[in-house]
């Protein structure tokens, strides 16, 4: 049941909020907390309203394809009850259309449900932590386990887990679009309000909003459904998905396909009704025709082919949570990558202090407080200061789990280098209690701290040091401090280049005494004494470099965007190779602030090696929309909240889910699990595969059912009185050795040089020009065949085409023969497509063993039709001769001879990424 308040919150002090909801500034107990989750269950919203099996079932006739099958059955139904006296084979094939749609509803019906199964999975990967006070202690739990009376603890990037009272804030500023529709942040305060409802008051934060700025805690009061963003979830889940530019453009060509499927059959009734051919039995002749074009396997193909390239994604360690992305991922020109722990470790260790004009080496790596640190002395207040500006904890090991940093991870290695230069994390922050707060933000680049001491309140600042700088009237030397002079302002500038260009992350630390609390953060950061420099190194992930270097032989451009030192960048960049060149272009903050949109332009259309350094969000967002101006698809990366913007913005946006904020998170498309960048590249590879993939099965398709429609035409203009292939045969076909080989091309892995290619236009359509030319060439090829065999033994009979009739021996074994000849034909022909333009010999005819037994099953399909007594009655067939089989094997081997030479002429032009290497037009 859930809990009711029997005060309004928002109308109450701090301590009687306490009070009313049977908690304390240490928060809940471990115990109590586990008694009321028991009482008010569990902190989730319910879930998503589902139509029934049976309802999602049914929708799977409504596919345009099964509409248009439906209705063939339905006619064919009805010639049946015609004619007289009636043909028992209009009925089987009656009975077999409807046969068709089942058999694809059922497996439409099963791949959505495990399509669904598999994304709440895959969104089960990604974390969903809240951090709470339990017994006093700070711990970071999922959201899940949040209940009344729990205390939270919010930060910058924190996405609100439960409707909560504020009881202490810092600068605390919410985001509450999602709920409110307000589009501006909002600032929250503590202090009670007369408002009529929590939500309309200042004091409290709602699930579903973000923090964009600030630090406060708050009391839990409201959860799950009973949540203000829970009491209109529903209205959202009831809401209609919008379907894909994929999604559309299929749907787009099914109903061409279906058109001229109909509008085929009907000419050649037209036709066939003109030479005084009976009307039923033309009639099934058209309907043969329309079956023929129609690719029954096609929804079921499609969603099995991208339902398996999520899949594979995930494994790569990047989830898609639209299906959007993957299409967007095939045509990536450029990725605008962040630095620290994207193209790093995330593992923050300090290696180097500077302070009173000397360097202080420290030892160690990781997050284990074990090293050195040099002159320890001389630092301990440097050190001391760095741990009181922050908001992390250093937390020991425990459950197998090593050392580990709960928050931000930069602040942690500070903590880290403290304990070893012999600092006590708890007294210090015990005999130093924080009393006021101004948080970091993304303009100042600076984070202050104000705190009580036994000597007297003193303010405590990090950040950048050239900012930092700017606002320092002197540096601490020894236990003195001395005036800032241009000379000193030098050295510590030389000091901060010196470790930067060695990749170190560098931050300064000051301090300044005060009488009272500073009121702003203007007043707090003003007339400081610099205490020293800690430069820190973040390793690059050892996979990055690989992975960048094949972005860049995919034509893919990389754009370094950071807030670090332009140093650090190119330090970083040039270990990971997106920097190769002795001069990049690097282009700083505050030089875009003085470029109009002209000139970023330029800079962007250099092709030169390009970083952007100490950059805001809006810098990123305005470099995002300059990109897309030009016609580029970008992918942005980012983990922090400052980088939302651009992760909507961009294309693709890509966030970190180990270390990502829940609003970067948000705000994305794609989910790095592992946070590196070289599961990017592993994605862009796979999104190009599923592309191709869906072009190679549409490919394998279509060039068959022009096989199928071709020999029906010919015998139609030659005069010819049966149709060379029945209805039921080619139903046969299409689903009993069609649709597996088809979903085994949606399995085949990526070419060797898909990462060799330049980026799809966004322009270029599924069914583009060169899909066309390339199934219309196959099709022409396999089409050649299956006449062939059909007119020649029908010629070489001797009887005359007007004395053909169905019961015919010879006219059975030619239609088993156009079958057969059809069956064989695919799977060569599935061999063939499954490479764009290398060799499949040199891929290997056997590397994909799925497609090899699809294959080897349609064939064998196709030899009981043939030989089994009860299938020859049902589709009218005849056995084939061991010759007949040799023959029908000769033409699949000249088809996918035709597709090699096809292949081998393509190869003789390079790729156009290949041509621009070389410099060439």
């Amino acid at each position: 049941m859930p809990y009711e308040p029997t005060a309004p919150l928002q109308q109450l002090r701090t301590d009687a909020v306490f009070a009313e909801l049977g908690t304390s500034p240490r928060g809940l107990s471990t115990a109590e907390a586990a008694r009321r989750q028991q009482q008010y269950g569990t902190n989730e919203l319910p879930h998503p309203r589902r139509k029934g099996l049976w309802r999602r079932f049914t929708t799977q006739f409504t596919d345009l394809f099964a509409l248009v099958l439906i209705t063939a059955s339905a006619l064919t139904f009805a010639a049946y009850a015609l004619q007289d006296p009636r043909d028992v084979g209009n009925l089987q094939l009656a009975f077999a259309i409807l046969g068709v749609v089942v058999l694809n509803a059922v497996i439409g019906f099963v791949q959505e449900y495990s399509a669904e199964r598999t994304a709440q999975s895959l969104q089960a990967m990604v974390p969903h932590t809240c951090r709470v006070l339990r017994d006093g202690e700070r711990q970071e739990l999922p959201s899940a386990s949040l209940t009344p009376g729990d205390l939270v603890v919010l930060e910058a990037g924190d996405a609100v887990s439960a409707d909560c009272r504020i009881i202490e804030a810092h600068g605390l500023t919410v985001n509450n679009a999602p709920l409110t529709g307000e589009s501006s942040a909002v600032r929250r305060v503590t202090e009670p309000s007369e408002t009529r409802t929590a939500l309309e008051s200042r004091n409290c934060v709602f699930m579903g909003t973000t923090v964009v700025a600030g630090s406060g805690k708050a009391v839990v009061f409201a959860i799950g459904a009973t949540t203000e963003f829970g009491k209109i979830f529903r209205l959202t889940d009831e809401a209609p998905r919008q379907q894909t530019p994929l999604q559309r453009e299929v749907g787009a060509m099914a109903r061409r396909v279906a058109a001229l499927a109909v509008a085929i059959g009907a000419c050649v009734l037209a036709v066939r009704l003109q030479t005084g051919q009976p009307l039923v039995d033309t009639f099934v002749f058209a309907l043969g025709v329309m079956v023929a074009l129609v690719p029954e396997g096609l929804p079921a193909t499609l969603s099995v082919s991208l339902a398996i390239g999520v899949r594979r994604m995930a494994r790569r360690q990047a989830l898609v949570k639209q299906l959007l992305a993957v299409e967007a991922l095939g045509s990536t020109t450029v990725v605008c990558t962040d630095k620290t722990g994207t193209l790093t470790r995330a593992e923050m260790t300090v290696t180097q202090l500077w302070s009173g004009g000397e360097p202080h080496a420290v030892s160690g790596v990781g997050y284990a407080p074990v090293g050195t640190v040099s002159d320890a002395d001389a630092v301990r207040d440097l050190l001391w200061a760095g741990v009181l500006c922050s908001d992390a904890r250093l937390v020991p090991p425990a459950d197998h789990v090593g050392w580990r940093v709960l928050g931000d991870t930069t602040e942690g290695a500070i903590h880290v280098a403290a304990a070893k230069a012999g600092l006590d994390l708890d007294a210090l922050r015990n005999a130093a209690p924080r009393i006021a707060e101004f948080p970091f933000d993304s303009v100042r680049k600076l984070m202050s701290t104000v705190h009580e001491t036994p000597e007297g309140r003193v303010v405590c600042v990090k950040g950048a040091p050239q900012e930092l700088l700017a606002r320092c009237a002197g540096v601490r030397t020894g236990t003195a401090s001395r005036p800032l002079t241009e000379a000193l302002r030098a050295t510590v500038t030389s000091a901060d280049d010196a470790m930067a260009t060695r990749g170190l992350r560098v931050l300064g630390v000051a301090l300044r005494p005060v009488s009272a609390i500073p009121g702003t953060s203007e007043e707090a950061e003003s007339h400081l004494t610099l205490l020293g420099l800690i430069g820190m190194l973040d390793p690059p992930r050892p996979e990055v470099s690989d992975a960048v270097g094949a972005c860049q032989r995919a034509g893919i451009r990389i754009v370094m965007v950071t807030g670090d030192h332009p140093l650090t960048a190119e330090a970083v960049a040039r270990r990971v190779g997106i920097v190769t060149h002795p001069s990049p272009t690097v282009i700083t903050g505050t030089l875009l602030d003085g470029m109009d949109t002209a000139a970023l332009d330029a800079v962007l259309a250099s092709p030169g090696e390009l970083l952007l350094c100490r950059v805001s969000p809006e810098h990123k967002m305005r470099v995002v929309a300059a990109l897309q101006a030009r016609g580029e698809v970008v992918a942005v990366t980012g983990d922090g909240a400052n980088d939302a913007p651009a992760l909507k913005r961009a294309d693709i946006g890509v966030s970190m889910g180990a270390t990502g904020t829940d609003v970067a998170r948000e705000a994305s498309v794609m989910v790095l699990l592992d946070d590196s960048f070289a599961s990017i590249t592993a994605a862009v590879e796979l999104g190009r595969s599923v592309y191709r993939n869906i072009g190679r099965f549409l490919t394998y398709l279509f060039s068959h059912n022009i096989a199928e429609l071709t020999p029906i035409l010919v015998a139609t203009f030659v005069g010819f009185p049966l149709v060379p292939l029945t209805a039921v045969q080619i139903l046969a076909i299409d689903l009993g050795s069609d649709v597996l080989p088809a979903l085994a091309l949606g399995a085949e892995p990526p070419e060797a040089d898909t990462m060799e290619r330049p980026p799809r236009s966004r322009r270029e359509r599924l069914f583009s020009a060169a899909l066309v030319r390339r199934f219309l060439f196959l099709g022409a090829v396999q089409s050649i065949g299956v006449c062939a065999v059909f007119f020649w033994q029908v010629r070489s009979s001797g009887i005359p085409f007007a004395d053909f009739t169905a019961d015919t021996s010879a006219y059975r074994k030619a239609t088993t023969l156009t079958q057969a000849a059809i069956v064989v034909g695919q799977f060569f022909n599935a061999l063939a497509v499954r490479t764009d333009r290398q060799s499949i010999f040199r891929v290997g005819l056997f590397s994909n063993p799925r497609l090899i037994v699809a294959g080897c099953g349609g064939v064998a399909l196709m030899a009981a039709i043939s030989y089994a007594p009860p299938l020859q009655a049902v589709f009218h067939t005849a056995p084939l001769a061991p010759v007949d089989w040799v023959v029908l094997v000769g033409f699949g081997v000249l088809l996918l001879c035709a597709e090699e030479a096809r292949k081998w002429w393509l190869r003789r032009t390079p790729l156009p990424s290949k041509l621009k290497k070389e410099g060439r037009p």
